[in-house]
């Protein structure tokens, strides 16, 4: 009788997560989403590895399938398909190199918007261990991932995903 109580509490964790989202037709703000980007084509599989290879340690030695797995209790609020919408979190395409608070058509909380810095691996890191402590002000209400290795495979998955260019050498 275990295996039923386990689908039963999956099956209401699943639906709990997905309550926090808002439908994919409006914005955080509760306005009209905005018109979706030409969406660009999926990334090939060498694509990927070729994003994943060229992470700095210890990123890129991540599982990408333990990574998309992860992340799946972020896609209750956020999506990161390019153009994709802003739902309770702001549409994560592009989020690498882009400055905290600036997602277009998502209403940011003081904190994020007075943030200060672009988003890279290591601010992401420290924010998905705790984003309440990392930044004092956040509405956001995830509690973080308190593995290491949790948040190495999720961001990962997201470089890989969401469009992560690696940064040229500096000369």
């Amino acid at each position: 009788m275990r295996a039923p109580s386990l689908a039963w509490a999956a099956t209401g964790l699943a639906i709990a997560l997905t309550g926090c989202g808002k439908p994919a037709s409006t914005s955080a703000s509760g306005g009209e989403a905005a018109a979706p980007a030409a969406e660009a084509p999926a990334p090939t599989a060498a694509e990927k590895a070729a994003t994943l290879a060229a992470l700095p340690a210890p990123y890129h030695t991540a599982d990408l399938a333990a990574g998309e797995a992860k992340f799946g209790v972020c896609k209750s609020c956020h999506t990161i398909a390019p153009g994709g919408a802003n739902m309770t979190g702001p549409n994560l395409h592009g989020v690498f190199g882009r400055k905290a608070g600036t997602a277009p058509g998502f209403n940011y909380s003081d904190a994020v918007k007075a943030a200060g810095f672009n988003w890279d691996l290591h601010h992401l890191d420290s924010w998905l261990a705790n984003p309440r402590t990392f930044l004092p002000g956040t509405k956001m209400t995830f509690v973080g991932f308190k593995d290491p290795k949790d948040r190495v495979d999720v961001i990962a998955y997201l470089a890989v995903e969401t469009g992560y260019k690696v940064p040229a050498a500096a000369p």
